[in-house]
């Protein structure tokens, strides 16, 4: 059982930046893929990032560029630093793990909310 905890959204001006932090408590932290999930109001929730135990990383087209996705095994920790940030990426970010071997994330944070806006 892994269970996840987000920090760090808010509100933010359109080319500002923000660190979201996702704390994960539980066994297995190191060997799970990590991701950042996305939802903005009507629309679909969608990818923005993982980073596999050997810590490749992923984007989707849409951050390429501005946001970089890290983490810190020794702290069970991962981020999500937010450059650029347009209005466009407004949304509930949520923090996610998932065990090899499944095809999905198991593990789901509460989400927090990133509101980008002059």
């Amino acid at each position: 059982q892994v269970q996840l905890v987000e920090s760090g959204g808010g509100l933010v001006q359109p080319g500002g930046s923000l660190r979201l932090s996702c704390a994960a408590s539980g066994s297995g932290f190191s060997i799970n893929t990590m991701g950042w999930y996305r939802q903005a109001p009507g629309k679909e929730r969608e990818l923005v990032a993982t980073i596999s135990s050997g810590g490749s990383t992923k984007y989707a087209d849409s951050v390429k560029g501005r946001f970089t996705i890290s983490k810190d095994n020794a702290k069970s920790t991962v981020y999500l630093q937010m450059n650029s940030l347009k209005p466009e990426d407004t949304a509930v970010y949520y923090c996610t793990a998932k065990p090899p071997g499944m095809s999905v994330p198991v593990y789901w944070g509460q989400g927090t909310q990133v509101t980008v806006s002059s």
